[in-house]
């Protein structure tokens, strides 16, 4: 660690003094260098943070700016669920400030939301639900109905091999490798699914991508439900063909989901919306943990069906009629659901493509940007090796979990269990699953917490859950300790949610640029996936204390891959992702200065190799006032060509500039712009028409945090 103090002798030459205490050397620093100012007590590391300062100098503000302008720019550029009165980024703050403002921050909009939630109570008792249907069922309806699919096929099998043992049990009358390719199937299916449509997601677009997904899911659904074979075997051919045919469409829920509900939530202005920066990953995640509430639909449908063609008993032997009427019906009730999907997103979800269109069209790109994914690949590739391989390492934990749940349940109920018994169990299990869900949706923006600790902490928790019981097995399982046994899998399924399953669905989109955002989420998904068929196909060849010895080291590695390379997005503006992405894509990577490259929005590796040593508060503020100028500029001289045109094309700059703004630029464009705006006759720059009420200097800073808002 580097430990820098910092005094001024005059404002040309500040001086300062570093005491190494690692093997880094202190890196030097131009006598101009204005990162280190002011007095401040600095703490340096590249592994945890960089230049923590006990006060962040104020910003200068041009000089030809009179109070109120400054006042609006300052409402715009520095928002006050991020900066604070003086303009510190709260990741600059020292710990005890950086505590104080975001519980305050925290605290302030709990109470916002408890007071609409009481509003549209007392309008309907119904509205908020109506709400929550609308904001976080509905988006992840599609994960919701695959999770209800995805899951039942574990759970039916032990319903299948008591009705037919002699095919899917014995394998007397059915090849066994046919009996496993099911599990295969559906898995390599969804990897196919993740990248094709993850790599068409950003070639013709979200809504597209979200329409197809649907289609061939419901086409698969009518598949499973009516599979059919003149033998057993060919019943069974028939069944895993169509797992793949659907699997194919679930893996394209997954980019297609995580993308667009992130992109429908960052808002369309300059300015992202308050709601984004503090409850983006809530959306994202809240639409995953339907993903949850499929499963557990999935376990009380089949319950329910049981019991109804089983003459009301959920007890031994099972008849052949019994069992293919509960399996059939199961797959048939979200077929509807699926149908319906298809309509909502085809005529409701019209703007899905919004953000990516007006990215391509700020690059001038149309199809595919391969220019993108090189790029990402150049300067985000150690992100992509720590969403694809933390997402392989919690696959391994996730699927070898729920897809062979059945052998786990056979330990807790030492006893024996019948297939009513097995998904008791079962349910209880995605009960406390479900709380896991929701709590990572409740702590995941939460800037104290977020997103990389909860994945490492995630994934060390499964890694303790699996390898005590590891290296102890029977004592474990012999029935007076079974139950420590049982709240130890209970406990890794709580974490898996609370944890890696959540926040890698969410990081693997949030992390890389719009442009190929769809194609990194399918491909990470991809690659975890492929965890989820190394458990499939090794799960097969090991007995269950082996699978414990084997499960462990990948939440380890998991933990390690995730602290080395993954940045932590919390807390970031995803717009400000944005804009460091078109320095980058402009060639002017070392020209951008802002918080995207803020050491705590870095990773481990990124922090080494000094990306955030460009991190300038001051140069970043006049960065962001002349690229607004340009904007403005341009802004005036298109608007009423665009109406000319007859249509509104992709554009992200809706609506006038906020009044202190326009005015500002105004006063201080060229005298060739000034004149063609005709500033002594109040009209634009165009000639049009300027209200002189609106001209009359009444911004004030309320303004600017609507105009924020309106604007994006």
């Amino acid at each position: 660690m580097r430990i820098w103090k910092s005094g001024v002798v005059s404002k040309e030459q500040p001086i300062r003094y570093c005491i190494s205490i690692s093997l880094l050397p202190c890196p030097t620093f131009a006598p101009t260098d204005r990162r280190l100012h002011n007095g401040g007590f600095y703490l340096s590391n590249p592994f945890d943070g960089a230049f923590v300062t006990k006060r962040e100098p104020s910003l200068t503000k041009p000089s030809d700016m009179t109070g109120e302008e400054q006042d609006v720019f300052h409402a715009i550029l520095h928002p006050d669920d991020m900066y604070d009165e003086a303009g510190t980024y709260w990741a600059d703050m020292p710990i005890g400030q950086r505590l104080k403002f975001i519980n305050k921050v925290d605290n302030q909009e709990a109470k916002k939301e408890a007071s609409s939630i009481w509003t549209m109570f007392k309008n309907d008792p119904l509205e908020p639900v109506g709400y929550y249907m609308k904001n976080m069922v509905l988006p992840g309806a599609g994960l919701g109905l695959e999770g209800y699919v995805l899951f039942s096929i574990g759970n039916v099998r032990p319903l299948l091999q008591a009705a037919f043992p002699t095919c899917w049990k014995t394998n007397e009358v059915c090849d066994k490798r046919w009996t496993e390719a099911v599990d295969y199937l559906e898995i390599i299916g969804i990897i196919v699914g993740q990248i094709l449509v993850g790599y068409l997601g950003d070639y013709l677009g979200r809504r597209w991508g979200l329409i197809q997904d649907a289609m061939i899911m419901f086409i698969g659904l009518l598949m499973l439900t009516a599979s059919w074979g003149v033998t057993l075997e060919g019943w069974v051919i028939c069944y895993a063909w169509s797992l793949f045919f659907y699997g194919i469409g679930v893996g394209g829920e997954y980019p297609m989901t995580a993308t667009s509900g992130m992109e429908n939530a960052v808002g369309s202005g300059k300015v992202s919306t308050k709601d984004d920066r503090l409850h983006r990953g809530r959306k994202v995640t809240s639409a995953f943990l339907m993903q949850g509430w499929g499963q557990f639909f999935n376990q009380v449908i089949l319950i329910i069906l049981l019991l109804i063609f089983h003459h009301g008993s959920g007890n031994p032997p099972y008849s052949k009629v019994a069992a293919q009427w509960t399996y059939r019906v199961s797959f048939a009730i979200p077929a509807v659901g699926t149908l319906w999907l298809v309509y909502y997103r085809y005529y409701k979800m019209r703007s899905a493509s919004k953000q990516l269109m007006i990215s391509k069209k700020k690059s001038n790109v149309t199809g595919y940007d391969t220019k993108s994914l090189k790029m990402t690949l150049t300067y985000f590739g150690p992100r992509l090796i720590a969403t694809a391989g933390a997402w392989f390492a919690n696959d391994v934990f996730f699927y070898g979990n729920k897809l062979f749940q059945n052998e786990f349940i056979k330990v807790i109920t030492p006893g024996g269990s019948t297939v009513m018994t097995g998904w008791l169990y079962n349910l209880i299990n995605v009960g406390v699953s479900l709380c896991g869900y929701y709590l990572a949706s409740f702590l995941i923006d939460n800037k104290l917490y977020g997103r990389k600790w909860m994945m490492i902490v995630g994934f060390l928790a499964d890694f303790i859950l699996f390898v005590v019981p590891a290296f102890n097995f029977k004592f474990f399982t012999s029935p007076e300790h079974v139950h420590a046994f049982q709240a130890m899998y209970f406990l890794s399924s709580f974490f898996n949610q609370f944890g890696p399953n959540s926040v890698t669905f969410l990081v693997a989109a949030e992390v890389f640029p719009t442009p190929i955002r769809a194609t990194a989420h399918g491909f990470s998904a991809a690659i975890g996936k492929a965890g989820a068929l190394l458990a499939s196909v090794l799960y097969n060849y090991i007995d269950t204390q082996t699978k414990f010895y084997v499960v462990p080291w990948f939440g380890l590695a998991g933990a390690l891959l995730t602290w080395l390379f993954l940045p932590d997005t919390t807390g970031l503006d995803l717009k400000e992702q944005e804009r460091r992405w078109s320095y980058i894509r402009a060639g002017k990577e070392h020209d951008y200065h802002g918080i995207a490259i803020h050491w705590k929005h870095l990773s481990v590796w990124e922090r080494f190799r000094g990306v955030h040593k460009a991190y300038d508060a001051r140069l970043d503020y006049e960065a962001k006032i002349n690229e607004m100028r340009t904007e403005w500029v341009e802004h005036q001289q298109n608007k009423f060509a665009d109406d000319l045109k007859g249509h509104e094309d992709f554009d992200d700059n809706e609506g006038e500039f906020e009044k202190g703004v326009h005015d500002y630029f105004s006063r201080t464009a060229p005298d060739g712009l000034r004149g063609k705006r005709g500033a002594d006759n109040h009209n634009g720059v165009l000639g049009e028409k300027i209200d002189r009420e609106s001209e009359s200097g009444g911004s004030t800073v309320a303004d600017a945090d609507r105009i924020s808002e309106k604007r994006s």
